[in-house]
């Protein structure tokens, strides 16, 4: 709700501060006196686009100050929560025009931007009048609309869960087509390469060991012979025979010797062990280096095919294990893909059911709802002098999305067998005003808080029609708050709150204000409306009347 309002410095208003109050609060005055600049200025702090000019002349800067109060669960807490504002009970909006047409806003004094400004708006204020393009004029809202009139909340969740579910089964879908479809391209490519890497079946370590092989084989020629001979000089024949006959020799005289002999027995004795394992050391590499021919060429080739397809794929030798068992699970899911392309399908499929019928249940309760507002809105028109018009909710198919697959328009026909049109295309300015009206007494279950604003609503009615008129706005803000802009004193009279809007010139300048009223002065308001600018008895008389009415 709208608390108060402090305007400086903006057109001709120099110093203004206003407090509503809940229920209804009319604003009146005498055309030009300033009404319209009221509502640029609000507009202008909640950041809608409006007048270019708007600093008063000879003034450096303009400044709005909207304080609104919020109650618990507005949906402007959750937009303030995401905004990284501040937030609680009471909002605070200020922003600044300077004379050179830089804006800066501000959000319970953290600085924000105008878009910020404009959502919350959306949450804080609706407002209705002959030229508004942002509440029931607007075909874009009109879905919206029906479905809070018709409560429809759990079945959009529905929908909207629906929408989700299948979007993600379609995204799954085109996911695993795209990659079946590159790995279909390449599956003569896998198959070859598993067959190649299977039938050569690299081991890790493999390569170092083959390339070891191949250098000692390649080698094993030039240095066996020296290795025989050094065998052979070991041996029987060479050392081991001198080494064993100086031992006997030495062991048959050791008695004889005095222990002399002992430690140099003791010393041939451990070199015949260190002997022995050298000749088998050499023993086993000439057995090494006995190789055929035949067994080189094979460890070249093997080598060499392991280190081809090392560089075919990019990886070292040692990795083509690991590579292989890549290239197997690619080639597995290509094998499992059109199983898995058939769980997707029926997954989407049942996705698919799932919306149309979370969307046709929308449909039905929106066509039902359709039916039962357009015999509301009628019943109101009725009153309001209009009980010839008709109006129409017309849902029609449309694209699918989230929230369903309808479009809803408000149409209306003047009379009955005329054509039907929008809002704003078929009513004149005093009959679109009572279709706006009884449209938004149906949907009052709609406003979600906010405060609704009326700016001349009731232009181009009178008598009757306007006193309807008067009394749908009182209903209206019942429980809540609603602001009108009027020249009818059939509406003023209705108000809980009444002020009026003033022009003084003062050294040679104009200015406007707003005086709130107290009841007397309210009888002379009223009556002026009543008769003009000559307020007799009589006119007095008849807005008594009205007030008591």
């Amino acid at each position: 709700m709208l608390r108060a309002l402090d305007i400086r410095d903006m057109l001709i208003i120099d110093r203004l501060e206003l407090t509503f109050q809940p229920g209804l609060n009319v604003l009146t005055g005498e055309t030009g006196a300033g009404k319209s600049i009221l509502l640029d200025s609000l507009g202008f702090v909640l950041g809608w686009r409006g007048r270019a000019e708007l600093v008063r002349q000879g003034a450096a800067q303009g400044e709005v100050v909207a304080e609104f109060e919020l109650p618990a669960g507005h949906p402007a807490h959750a937009m303030l929560n995401e905004a990284g504002l501040p937030g609680g009970e009471e909002l605070i909006l200020r922003r600044v025009n300077t004379a050179e047409g830089r804006k800066t806003a501000w959000v319970n004094d953290r600085r924000c931007s105008g878009e910020v400004l404009r959502a919350l708006s959306e949450t804080l204020i609706e407002l209705h009048g002959q030229h508004d393009d942002r509440g029931l004029l607007n075909p874009r809202g009109h879905r919206a609309m029906l479905d809070a009139y018709a409560g429809l909340d759990a079945a959009l969740s529905d929908t909207r869960g629906a929408w989700t579910a299948m979007s993600r089964a379609r995204k799954a879908l085109e996911e695993t087509e795209s990659a079946l479809a590159a790995m279909r391209a390449e599956e003569d490519f896998l198959r070859h390469s598993v067959a190649e890497l299977d039938q050569l079946d690299p081991q890790p370590g493999e390569d170092a060991e083959l390339d070891a092989r191949r250098r000692m084989m390649q080698g094993a020629e030039r240095i066996r012979d020296d290795v025989a001979r050094a065998f052979a000089l070991l041996g029987g024949e060479g050392a081991e025979g001198a080494m064993g006959d100086a031992l006997r020799w030495l062991e048959g005289v050791s008695e004889s010797a005095g222990g002399q002999l002992e430690e140099p027995i003791a010393a041939l004795g451990r070199a015949m062990i260190e002997l022995g394992e050298a000749q088998g050391g050499v023993e086993t590499c000439l057995q090494a280096l006995d190789f055929n021919p035949a067994e080189l060429e094979a460890a070249e080739e093997r080598l060499f095919a392991i280190r081809a397809l090392a560089r075919k794929h990019d990886v070292a030798p040692d990795d083509l294990g690991g590579f292989a068992d890549t290239l197997r699970t690619r080639l597995g899911q290509l094998d499992a893909g059109d199983a898995d392309l058939a769980d997707r399908r029926a997954v989407l499929a049942a996705a698919e059911a799932a919306y149309d019928t979370a969307a046709g249940v929308l449909t039905a309760a929106r066509a039902k709802a359709a039916g039962a507002l357009d015999k509301a809105v009628m019943a109101e028109l009725a009153p309001l002098k209009m009980e010839r018009a008709v109006f129409e909710t017309h849902v029609t198919e449309a694209e699918p999305g989230p929230e369903g697959r309808d479009t809803v328009a408000f149409t209306v026909a003047t009379n009955p067998g005329a054509p039907a049109g929008p809002l704003n295309k078929i009513a004149s300015g005093g009959e679109l005003s009572r279709f706006l009206l009884a449209l938004k007494v149906c949907l009052t279950g709609d406003d979600s808080g906010r405060t609704m604003i009326f700016d001349e609503i009731d232009r181009g009615v009178g008598g009757a029609t306007a006193d309807a008129v008067g009394r749908r706005l009182a209903s209206l803000a019942q429980g809540g708050q609603v602001l009108v802009v009027t020249h009818s004193p059939q509406v003023a009279a209705r108000a809980a709150h009444h002020w009026r809007v003033q022009k003084q010139v003062a050294d040679g300048q104009t200015l406007s204000t707003v005086v709130p009223l107290d009841p007397d002065e309210r009888v002379d308001e009223i009556a002026r409306m009543v008769a003009g600018d000559t307020i007799t008895d009589e006119a007095r008389a008849a807005a008594r009347a009205l007030l008591s009415a």
